[in-house]
């Protein structure tokens, strides 16, 4: 069975070398794991959709949950899902300072990233909107 779950939370270290380095892990354990999914980084924000089977998706998250890199998690959206939207990426990424801001503005009151402020269902509408303005960059 597969499952879709997005997250938010926040960056302990911003420093670019930590951001890659959260990056780099996750595409290496994402392999092995048969896990996909997308990260999405502004403003000292993550928000990343991961999906797989249940087994896994819900070991990551746990991983996740007790990673000194990230504070202030909350589960933003989990679900069944049918097939994989992320299915491209190991581990895709976003830089929103990298986007127009009205792409932000659109799903928010403010042009930045912060998923604690709105709906999982309204940011799983944002990431998909990223998707399909090829906002993606770093495919693995």
């Amino acid at each position: 069975m597969l499952v879709r779950l997005l997250y938010a939370s926040r960056a302990v270290d911003q420093a670019p070398s930590a951001i890659q380095a959260i990056l780099d892990s996750a595409r290496r354990h994402n392999a092995d794991s048969g896990v996909t999914g997308l990260l999405v980084y502004g403003g000292g924000v993550f928000m990343q959709a991961i999906e797989g089977g249940r087994q896994a998706v819900s070991d990551l998250y746990g991983t996740i949950s007790r990673d000194a890199r990230h504070k202030d998690l909350a589960l933003l959206h989990y679900e069944e899902i049918a097939e994989r939207r992320f299915s491209s990426w190991t581990m895709g990424l976003v830089d929103v300072g990298r986007i127009n801001a009205s792409v932000l503005l659109k799903y928010s009151e403010r042009a930045v990233l912060d998923p604690y402020a709105v709906s999982g269902q309204v940011s799983m509408a944002l990431l998909d909107e990223l998707i399909a303005t090829a906002s993606i960059a770093c495919h693995a």
